[in-house]
């Protein structure tokens, strides 16, 4: 079977019916309609091995494969085979969809992106771990509220958090004392610095019609009061707040200090210009520090970062990361449940900190000197800050539909073609109409 699972998930062309007879049709295993297997718990405790398999996207630092080492030497009744999927996170999405969808039961523990658990668990991808929380005393007020909520579905939690990410803002710290703490004093210093120091550009972020302006609009609108779903499933998005903060997005992307062709701009373009000194403020994630104080930035020694700026209701920061799933049809959820809990749990993620560079979930271990000696970013107050302020994208099952509607919508907007207003009134009709299919 470990051939089978190897040839599973190794290419997205596999057909259905080849992966029914692979698996045999798929497992034997049920599950009751709140998302619990029906297969007996088998213990942990005993001198049987249980083998499961855990999968992931590619990791060039080999730090999966350690914590994975340290699980087992620890748990050694249990052996995980570690199952690497694709560095692109689409393929990646795809392939869990194709294997997942047969009720495939070949991948015990999966990675998941912070915007596929409602989709997961609304298509029975996923184990529901209020069971196994509950009965470990697992307190999820001790992870960032963001990383929690972005796993929680209809009030079950689905997913744990694993590794997480805030967008920050950058700023040219020989050029600037201090970063402006509200969009509108942005606006104000990014126009009024703009060509110091050889510079063309106040600001740069992201706007291009791609899954980032979603992120970037979801900041703005957060930072103002909005939202575009609630808590309980409703299309929130018209109302003041969110046109407030649309608004904003809109003044900042139509002014003369970023680049004329801003509409274009992913992270990669961002990165490019702000670590050839051509602008003041940036907003990227916190990959960027690392670049912009590398051997070929142009501008190393020369930049700080910060929270970003505040609306009407305080800072908001988007919410990225992974977080940790377990396979509904799983033939060993409490052996699959043990590598979660060390996955997501101070050990694995402090291994993840340290050998990887990812940003824990779990605040206390901000306070963990190893950790804090790791990265500056995790010993910077601010850093933290922002990862307690990060918000997530809508959660809903269709966030794919959700995620285009407001592309095309807010790329609308951003050329000038339709007003906040209009948008806002658009995306309540196209969202609620997908719901409602």
């Amino acid at each position: 079977m470990k051939a089978i699972k190897r040839n599973l998930f190794g290419s997205v062309a596999l057909s259905l019916s080849i992966l029914l007879t692979a698996c045999g049709g798929g497992s034997e295993t049920s599950a009751d309609p709140d998302g619990q297997s029906d297969t007996p718990d088998e213990s942990t405790d005993n001198e049987e091995v249980v083998e499961i398999t855990y999968s992931s996207g590619y990791d060039a630092t080999g730090t999966i494969q350690e914590i994975l080492d340290a699980f087992m030497e620890q748990n050694p009744n249990i052996k995980v085979e570690y199952q690497e999927m694709p560095a692109d996170t689409g393929a990646q999405h795809d392939q869990y969809v194709t294997a997942l969808s047969s009720q495939s039961s070949e991948v015990d523990v999966f990675a998941v992106d912070v915007i596929w658990p409602a989709e997961f668990a609304q298509a029975g991808y996923g184990l529901e771990l209020d069971r196994f929380i509950e009965r470990d005393d697992i307190d999820m007020n001790e992870y960032f509220p963001g990383t929690a909520q972005a796993g929680n579905v209809n009030g079950r939690q689905f997913a744990m958090p694993t590794f997480t990410d805030a967008g920050l803002l950058y700023y040219r710290s020989d050029i600037i004392d201090e970063a402006p703490s509200t969009w509108d004093e942005l606006i104000e210093m990014a126009s009024e610095f703009q060509g110091v120091e050889g510079t063309d550009f106040g600001y740069l972020l992201q706007s291009n019609q791609y899954e980032g302006l979603v992120v970037n609009a979801t900041e703005f609108i957060a930072a103002y009061g909005g939202e575009v779903i609630d808590e309980n499933g409703d299309v929130t998005i018209n109302s003041p707040e969110a046109i407030k903060g649309i608004e904003k997005l809109a003044e900042i992307v139509q002014s003369d200090f970023v680049p004329g062709d801003i509409l274009r701009f992913t992270e990669v373009e961002t990165a490019n210009n702000f670590t050839q000194g051509r602008s003041i403020f940036a907003r990227n994630w916190p990959y960027m520090q690392s670049m912009a104080n590398g051997e070929e930035s142009e501008v190393a020694g020369k930049v700080d970062f910060a929270m970003l700026p505040s609306g009407d209701a305080g800072s908001a920061s988007g919410l990225g990361g992974w977080m940790t799933m377990i396979n509904r049809y799983s033939e060993n959820p409490e052996a699959a449940w043990e590598l979660v809990k060390f996955l997501t749990g101070p050990e694995g993620q402090k291994i993840n900190a340290i050998h990887g560079n990812r940003a824990p979930t779990l605040e206390a271990l901000y306070e963990d000197e190893e950790v804090r000696e790791a990265s500056s970013m995790f010993a910077n107050e601010e850093f933290v800050e922002t990862l307690q302020n990060a918000v997530p994208r809508p959660i809903t099952p269709i966030y794919p539909v959700i995620s285009d509607i407001m592309q095309i919508e807010l790329s609308r907007v951003l050329a000038g073609e339709s007003t906040p207003e209009e948008a806002v009134v658009s995306m309540e009709e196209k969202m609620n109409a997908a719901i409602a299919e």
